[in-house]
């Protein structure tokens, strides 16, 4: 049975229409970054409840999820309408293998969301433990619009401070913005240009990579990297080069 407490909403930023960031206080359990936690609300005597990962550091006290609103959803709208002041439940026991001490050592360690599910990389980007082993770290953000990519600045802000070890790119598929590859993930990786971007290759001999987000992208992504590079799923039982999470 899990273990709802109540948390207390400090903050909600809009990025776009549709995108939100939910920040609140709670008696949460310690968490690993890259884990995810249940949110829930009580709706006609029922709780509808919804697994969002976390975006802060586990050593922040502020409790931060990246949301998209779904027009027909159950949850995502009444969350988009709490205020700061309002609560709203959450399961104190956090839950998710997409942590880094599932990821075997690795020279370059890539780091692959779409959407929302750049939130567990943040997480880990900001904690920074146990990150020492990896000699790269590529972050790839991929969205339909530049306006979607509301950790940017953020995203930035880390590159800087890891001083060369970090490298972030964006992918935006519906329209052409300076800086970003334009196009979906698997295919760009297929045709190079995500590697040529970042100046790293992605090999069975040298990498991990980590896939995050919309199941298409991480299907595509797992098959395209079976085929051309030779690379597996990694498993506790059976190491590989391949660590994936689905956001639905």
């Amino acid at each position: 049975m899990a273990d709802w407490v109540t948390g207390k909403v400090t903050k909600i930023e809009f990025w776009t229409d549709a995108l939100f960031s939910l920040t609140l206080h709670a008696p949460v359990h310690p968490f690993k970054a890259g884990q995810f936690a249940k949110l829930g609300l009580d709706v006609d005597g029922e709780r509808v409840q919804r697994a969002y990962s976390y975006v802060n550091a586990p050593d922040n006290p502020d409790l931060e999820f990246y949301l998209v609103t779904v027009p027909d959803g159950k949850l995502s709208p009444r969350l988009a309408a709490l205020k700061p002041g309002d609560d709203v439940q959450i399961v104190s026991e956090a839950a998710g293998f997409f942590v880094l001490e599932e990821i075997p050592d690795c020279d370059t360690l890539w780091m692959l969301a779409t959407g929302t599910a750049i939130g567990p990389y943040l997480s880990i980007l900001q904690y920074g433990k146990d990150l020492e082993r990896f000699k790269n770290i590529v972050l790839v953000h991929a969205a339909r619009y530049a306006a979607d990519l509301s950790y940017l600045p953020q995203m930035q802000a880390l590159e800087q401070q890891y001083g060369g070890k970090l490298k972030i790119q964006t992918v935006v598929s519906r329209e052409t913005v300076a800086g970003a590859l334009t196009g979906r993930v698997p295919a760009l990786i297929e045709s190079g240009a995500l590697e040529d971007a970042v100046g790293l290759p992605m090999t069975a001999e040298t990498s991990h990579v980590m896939l995050c987000g919309n199941p298409q992208m991480v299907r595509d992504t797992q098959q395209l990297l079976k085929d051309t590079r030779q690379m597996t799923k990694h498993l506790r039982r059976r190491p590989g080069h391949m660590t994936a999470e689905h956001y639905w």
